[in-house]
């Protein structure tokens, strides 16, 4: 067998280079490898996406069992991919639909078993076994366009007229139209503040649609800010739990120690007493001190000596030179 270090360094390296370039395409595509990839893939055809998106969840009875892959037009209708995890049971007859999530708008994607056995992986839902989402914003839309779109005179003169043409009708007929009659005059005086109310809601919906993001954005804010506050719950009462600890230290320590503590303390009384009672005498040495403490200075600033005065003190006499006479003042010294 050859040496590795004998072997052609060329190959070697190319070799390395193919097993990195996998390595790295299947990091970027570990769901669709088969052993380690999460989930089986499925599709389901609908009639309109209704909202859903890729990310949403995958959903059977309430319990979330996989994620949206992708939402996408084919043909003459759309085609949703997604995946499953684990090994939850629905049969080969399983239905799908698109509900709604939250208040918001937010959809998912809901699974209906149905049928024995269990769907093979890859297997598309068709058409007919799949129900698309109503949204309630476009419910109020068509409700709006709906009745602006009445005439609300003409019902009210369709009304009279019906109520007209059975006034010889027996008494319950004639009363069921008497009461149409007048709840088409009611929706016909009321009709402003119908439109007024409908054109409203189609707003509030509207700018709920439109800030849905923000929205969704600020509650997650909120759990953050509310799970940080937990956390902080947690050090505090560690914190006070810690401080309680000290304290019966603490208390322990004195106790231990309050034989010795006690005299010092009283020593220490004694003497802030004397202090306190010679208050003024050690003012007035410290403003003695100064002017001292002003002329020292001055006489050790003049250099690398100083001169000195001590009254009635006999000067040394000078060492008489050879030849000469010395003479000894009288008076002091300097």
């Amino acid at each position: 067998m050859i040496p590795f270090r004998e072997r052609n360094p060329v190959v070697i390296g190319g070799v390395g280079l193919t097993v990195i370039a996998l390595l790295i395409f299947g990091a970027f595509n570990v769901q669709d490898l088969p052993l380690i990839g999460s989930g089986q893939k499925y599709t389901a055809a609908f009639s309109e996406a209704g909202g859903l998106k890729s990310g949403d969840e995958v959903r059977i009875a309430g319990v979330k069992v996989g994620k949206v892959d992708d939402v996408d037009l084919d043909g003459d209708h759309v085609r949703v991919a997604f995946r499953i995890n684990g090994n939850p049971r629905f049969g080969t007859e399983t239905g799908a639909s698109i509900r709604v999530k939250t208040i918001l708008g937010a959809k998912y994607l809901s699974l209906q078993p149905k049928g024995s056995g269990r769907l093979s992986a890859g297997s598309e839902i068709p058409l007919e076994r799949t129900v698309s989402a109503y949204d309630v914003v476009e419910a109020f839309s068509d409700l709006t366009t709906t009745t602006e779109q009445i005439d609300t005179q003409r019902l009210a003169t369709a009304m009279d007229t019906l109520s007209t043409t059975f006034k010889n009708s027996p008494a319950e007929v004639k009363a069921s139209i008497s009461g149409l009659s007048r709840l088409s005059r009611t929706v016909s005086s009321r009709d402003d503040a119908l439109r007024e109310l409908l054109g409203h809601a189609g707003g509030v919906t509207k700018v709920l649609s439109d800030r849905s993001g923000q929205l969704t954005t600020l509650i997650d804010d909120g759990d953050a800010l509310f799970k940080e506050i937990q956390n902080r719950r947690q050090v505090i009462h560690a914190l006070l739990r810690n401080a309680a600890a000290l304290g019966v230290q603490l208390s322990g320590l004195v106790d231990d120690n309050r034989a010795q503590i006690g005299p010092a303390l009283n020593h220490l009384n004694a003497v802030v007493a004397l202090l306190q009672r010679n208050q003024s005498s050690l003012d007035r040495s410290v403003a003695l001190l100064a002017p001292f403490a002003r002329v020292f200075t001055n006489t050790l600033g003049n250099g690398r000596w100083f001169d000195s005065y001590i009254q009635n003190l006999v000067a040394v006499p000078p060492t008489p030179r050879v030849g000469s006479s010395a003479r000894i003042p009288s008076g002091g010294s300097r």
